[in-house]
């Protein structure tokens, strides 16, 4: 599913469950020894939907491990991204010619509470997705907020390397067009020499769930 919001040259693997098949390598294995199962079982599948897109690429399958955030750390030449909620698990892997970075996030489709919403927004969004709620029901829209702002960070950390807080950029949803754009309120990287000030993205609802991916140009 999640390859329908993103672009040429990037493979993706996703599932609706776990398979039984799908496992760790030993160097992983220490990564999640002392985790309860819901959460090994989310990790393992991610890494397995991990190197089968490798795979696809036509890249030897590797062990990912953790970087200094808990982000996982690539092979040499690719980039990529893991996500996971109830019910679905996805992974998508490119390499850096195609893509200078990739980040996608999927959350089910429900409201969040609005204490949440509150602290993960800002004023202008929450105007723009009460509008949204008014105009076009049948979307979890502050969720689907919530995930633009995953995918950005995931995009935004492999190029700076430190955090991004939810309330250093302005997200606006396009509800028509089934994208979004993220404006960085905060110095962005440089790419081809050029600063970066925000990022594009696209978005899926379907099957109970809202699917963000943000997928920047390597070219």
């Amino acid at each position: 599913m999640i390859e329908a919001i993103l672009p040429l040259g990037v493979a993706s693997v996703d599932t609706f469950d776990d398979p039984p098949g799908a496992s760790l390598c030993p160097e992983e294995e220490a990564l999640v020894d002392q985790a309860v199962e819901k959460r090994r079982r989310e990790f393992t599948t991610g890494r397995w939907a991990a190197r089968e897109a490798m795979t696809r690429l036509g890249r030897p399958p590797a062990a990912l491990l953790r970087g200094p955030r808990g982000e996982p750390r690539w092979p040499t030449g690719l980039v990529g991204s893991i996500t996971h909620c109830k019910g679905y698990r996805a992974a998508v892997v490119a390499e850096t010619s195609v893509l200078a970075t990739v980040g996608i996030d999927a959350e089910p489709d429900e409201p969040i509470p609005g204490d949440v919403f509150a602290a993960v927004s800002l004023p202008a969004e929450r105007e723009r997705n009460a509008r949204l709620r008014l105009t076009h029901p049948g979307v979890s829209w502050d969720r689907l907020l919530f995930s633009a702002k995953e995918s950005v960070y995931k995009a935004w950390y492999p190029l700076m390397g430190r955090w991004l807080d939810f309330e250093e950029a302005d997200v606006t949803i396009d509800p028509a067009g089934g994208t979004f754009s993220a404006r960085l309120l905060v110095p962005g990287p440089r790419l081809r020499g050029r600063e970066l000030t925000g990022f594009t993205g696209r978005w899926l609802a379907r099957k109970g769930l809202v699917l963000t991916a943000i997928a920047v140009d390597g070219g």
